[in-house]
């Protein structure tokens, strides 16, 4: 397998998607937003503020593990933005044919809250959350990734993600 998926995890309002933009910026890597590939009921389910369960997420992480495969089967590296907050959702997405690695973003409550009352353009609401800290399952050593603070500025989760996989930005 000579094709690397970073999957940049956490929950609701850890900053995925600024830190996944800025990886695939800094690496040239294509991004995806796991969000896009919710089906329409995760949509409903969510905006009414009820979690989805492992049912409702299964088809979804399966079809974001095939979007992985189809471009890792080309020889190209990916980076994309899921919460990914079980081991169980983690052994799916590794079920890739790449090398599916993770930059765990995390931090406390208090920090995720403030960032999640302030974003209106996103469909999870910040009642989630709670749901979300209690699904959450930290990355286990024998994972490949690293954990990253939330608490820095973001390019300093970037070079913290890069150094701890031991990826530099091609040159340019």
């Amino acid at each position: 397998m000579s094709a690397t998926c970073l999957v940049v995890m956490g929950v609701s309002g850890a900053g995925k998607t600024t830190i996944a933009r800025r990886l695939a910026d800094e690496l040239g890597w294509p991004l995806a937003e796991a969000d896009e590939f919710h089906p329409p009921d995760n949509i409903r389910k969510m905006s009414a503020g009820v979690p989805l369960t492992d049912d409702d997420r299964i088809p979804w992480l399966e079809a974001l593990r095939d979007w992985i495969t189809e471009r890792a089967e080309t020889g190209e590296s990916t980076i994309v933005s899921c919460s990914a907050l079980k081991r169980a959702y983690r052994d799916l997405l590794r079920g890739a044919r790449a090398r599916v690695r993770f930059v765990h973003l995390a931090g406390d409550a208090p920090l995720i809250m403030e960032r999640l009352s302030v974003r209106s353009d996103h469909f999870m609401p910040p009642s989630l959350l709670d749901s979300q800290f209690a699904d959450l399952e930290p990355l286990a050593g024998d994972e490949d990734g690293v954990v990253v603070d939330l608490g820095q500025e973001p390019d300093q989760i970037v070079e913290s993600a890069l150094t701890g996989l031991a990826l530099r930005a091609p040159e340019r």
